[in-house]
């Protein structure tokens, strides 16, 4: 059988058996909140995390629409940028998408769509971590050459962007394509029932590579840039060591704080054998939800700590506060032409 029929008050319902097989056999049945919410209605805890992905989600495209509607962000570096916002918009998505997915609808989900639904959550917070790698390696490169941008040399940056996207979807396909423990439930993970805890371990070990990987890289672009500046003059090497030492930490010190967590609750989740020992993995929702805030510190620290990116980013949004409270004064004719000329002052203040 395909799928259990339950009817109740003439209304029928479809249950995946494999999906309950896997949901009770871990447990998670049981610790569903069933008390303070009535059957149809959204939980505070719910709608917290839709608000953080809208605002994730709105976070960066205002970026993405910034940087596509300003010529001078159109080089290397921004690219990257760009990337990064494309994948933490994605991941919002995503994310959004599995809490309207989640509590009772995730037993009606046949295996293939609830592969899908994780997956794409992989594959968006993969993308995002590998494009964190992509610009630690794009500086670090750019560091080594010490030359200036050449807009002949792009075939680079879509080469790791091609590369961040490619590793991604594979790393997030896997188990649709076949390691998952389906047929094998004790190897079976708690916080995600139907991916195998070997996945599991693979993926936590990939990331912690990749976060070991971009520490390095920032170490030697502080090392190099400390160098470079101690030549020039000791002046400027205190100034631009200390700027690039705050950013260093800032960079590593948030990722680390976002994804630590996550990354010690499924390293629980492998090693425990005995679930009724290990309580913490069923309130594994803030942990993932904490990762995903990443998605939103990201735009923060990459595109509004840059002077001309802050800018473009404000008067974005300050022109779009002002057609909005134009058209609600009802002066249409005069927010046809203003807001124009009100731009280009803005800029040239600036």
């Amino acid at each position: 059988l395909l799928s259990l029929y339950l009817s109740a008050d003439g209304v029928s319902k479809m249950i995946n058996p494999r999906i309950f097989l896997h949901y009770n056999f871990t447990g998670k049945l049981d610790h569903r909140p069933s008390n303070g919410t009535s059957r149809g209605t959204v939980d505070t805890k719910t709608i917290v995390f839709l608000i953080i992905c809208s605002f994730i989600v709105l976070e960066n495209l205002t970026v993405l629409v910034a940087i596509w509607r300003n010529h001078r962000f159109h080089n290397r570096m921004y690219y990257f940028i760009g990337n990064l916002a494309l994948c933490d918009l994605l991941a919002g998505v995503a994310y959004l998408v599995n809490l309207l997915l989640s509590g009772e609808k995730t037993l009606q989900l046949s295996p293939a769509l609830w592969f899908v639904r994780e997956g794409s959550m992989f594959v968006a917070l993969g993308a995002s971590v590998f494009s964190l790698l992509a610009i630690a390696i794009e500086r670090h490169l750019t560091m080594i050459k010490m030359r200036p941008y050449d807009a002949n040399k792009n075939y680079r940056v879509f080469l790791l962007i091609g590369a961040c996207w490619m590793i991604a979807i594979t790393l997030g396909a896997l188990p649709i394509m076949g390691w998952n423990c389906l047929d094998n439930l004790p190897d079976c993970s708690t916080v995600l029932p139907l991916y195998t805890k070997k996945y599991v371990a693979f993926c936590i070990t990939v990331f912690m590579l990749l976060l070991l990987a971009m520490s390095i890289l920032y170490a030697r672009i502080y090392i190099l840039v400390k160098s470079s500046s101690r030549k020039v003059s000791k002046h400027s090497n205190s100034e631009h060591a200390m700027s690039l030492l705050r950013t260093v930490i800032i960079v590593v010190g948030v990722f680390i704080a976002c994804w630590t967590p996550i990354f010690v609750l499924l390293l629980v989740d492998v090693a425990c054998v005995e679930r009724q020992r290990c309580p913490i993995l069923y309130k594994a929702d803030w942990f993932i939800a904490l990762a995903v805030v990443n998605s939103a510190m990201n735009p923060i620290i990459y595109t509004l700590a840059s002077r001309e990116m802050r800018r473009a980013f404000l008067g974005l949004v300050c022109g779009v506060c002002y057609r909005t409270k134009a058209s609600v004064n009802g002066s249409g004719a005069s927010s046809s032409s203003f807001p124009g000329s009100w731009k280009h002052r803005h800029l040239l203040q600036h």
